[in-house]
């Protein structure tokens, strides 16, 4: 059984509200509340409160609602661009706070995969491990990062880069105080019973 997502970490209240985005898209993807909470790892009452605005969710969250409902966290979030450009300029990325993580969306919404930029700050969701289909390919763009892949730890520093297979364990943390910044793409599940699963790192770490 997977490990529950973590129901504390509430989302800034600057974010949009994402309660009426959250209902539609679950009914849009014709599962009810129940199936929708056990493929997210949340209890129903939890994904109630986000339904209702009572509660805001995490960046981790977000995630496994989007790929649960086969959308992006843009869309989740009410973000409707008029049209999908191949350009996306630096000064119109507008920042999202999450979990303690800084997040640009640096593609298009409704692509197959869903680019981000993203600043890691020091202890933010070190301890998170995440689990789900599909694939990542991330690029240390400044400070290092730790990078858990099973039960190996790499250190990666600016201009190192990353892709592997979602199914392996991973955490993703800054290894300097300073934080970091980072590329991250990943691809977005179709399939509405993909899940992104969080829970507490378990295990040693082999240093490489």
């Amino acid at each position: 059984m997977s490990p529950a997502l973590p129901e504390e970490a509430p989302v800034p209240s600057e974010l949009p509200a994402v309660a009426p985005q959250l209902r539609a898209l679950r009914r849009r993807a014709a599962l009810t509340l129940e199936v929708a909470a056990r493929s997210a790892g949340l209890s129903p009452a939890h994904l109630s409160r986000l339904e209702t605005g009572q509660r805001q969710p995490s960046l981790p969250m977000l995630l496994a609602l989007a790929r649960i409902y086969s959308t992006t966290v843009s869309e989740l979030l009410g973000e409707t661009p008029a049209d999908r450009d191949a350009v996306i300029r630096g000064g119109a990325m507008e920042a999202t706070e999450a979990g303690g993580w800084t997040y640009f969306q640096a593609g298009s919404a409704g692509r197959g995969m869903q680019a981000l930029r993203v600043h890691v700050p020091y202890g933010s969701q070190g301890d998170i491990v995440r689990v789900h289909p599909g694939e990542e390919w991330l690029y240390a763009l400044e400070g290092r990062l730790r990078l858990r892949l099973g039960d190996t730890s790499h250190r990666l520093d600016p201009g190192d880069s990353a892709h592997f297979d979602s199914l392996t364990p991973h955490r993703i943390a800054a290894a300097d105080r300073g934080g970091a910044e980072l590329l991250f793409v990943h691809t977005l599940l179709q399939s509405p019973t993909a899940a992104l699963c969080l829970g507490p790192a378990a295990g040693p770490i082999r240093e490489v």
